[in-house]
């Protein structure tokens, strides 16, 4: 699915790049592979020069979508099988329309090339949410380490501590908040947000 969009070049240096919808994948790519992906994509096979991860970047392409927002489509290397694939934007956000494609887009590419999904941001659906293996050992390293410093007892207010914003899909809050409440930091939390929690995973 190749989103509708009408190509045409940025003029002028960008301050910022940010990225909004970011894909990232794991496999081997054969050199017929990645011509396919480039010419699905219609990237230029140059490197992106500004923004994050631009030292990675081994292709890209400015346009503006169908809205007039100006966007950049890039594709990434990490290492020997890490393929990284975003859409960026230098200015106004694009839409929300406009994000769907391109997550539409992304998906249908990792699929079509054999590779495998490691995560997408923002997460639509719980398989594009990266959940990391719990480690056998009761003191594993986490975002909120072993003691609970956030001073809410509102599980609302929780969201973007985990990286969501409050609009995020309930199955992406469900595995985020599961993922939470294994670190050794949830015994510490207010009761009240512990059985919020509780409550939102039964669907209360």
């Amino acid at each position: 699915m190749k989103p509708h969009v009408a190509v045409a070049p940025l003029k002028g240096p960008f301050l910022m790049l940010w990225p909004a919808l970011r894909a990232l994948s794991h496999g081997e790519l054969t050199s017929d592979q990645q011509h396919w992906l480039l010419g699905t994509f219609r990237l230029d096979a140059t490197p992106r020069t500004e923004g994050p991860g631009a030292a990675e970047s081994i292709a890209h392409r400015s346009f503006t979508d169908d809205n007039g927002t100006r966007l950049v489509l890039d594709v990434a290397r990490i290492g020997e099988s890490g393929w990284v694939f975003t859409l960026f934007y230098p200015g106004e956000r694009p839409s929300a329309g406009t994000v769907e494609d391109h997550r539409a887009l992304f998906r249908a590419a990792i699929d079509r090339l054999g590779l495998t999904t490691v995560e997408i941001t923002p997460a639509a659906t719980a398989d594009e949410v990266l959940v990391p293996s719990v480690e056998p050992s009761g003191d594993a390293e986490s975002a909120f380490g072993s003691h609970w410093d956030l001073p809410y007892d509102d599980l609302d207010r929780v969201w973007p501590h985990v990286g969501l914003r409050e609009d995020a899909p309930r199955e992406v809050k469900e595995v985020k908040l599961r993922e939470l409440m294994r670190t050794p930091a949830w015994s510490a939390a207010p009761t009240a947000l512990r059985l919020q929690a509780e409550e939102f995973l039964r669907g209360e």
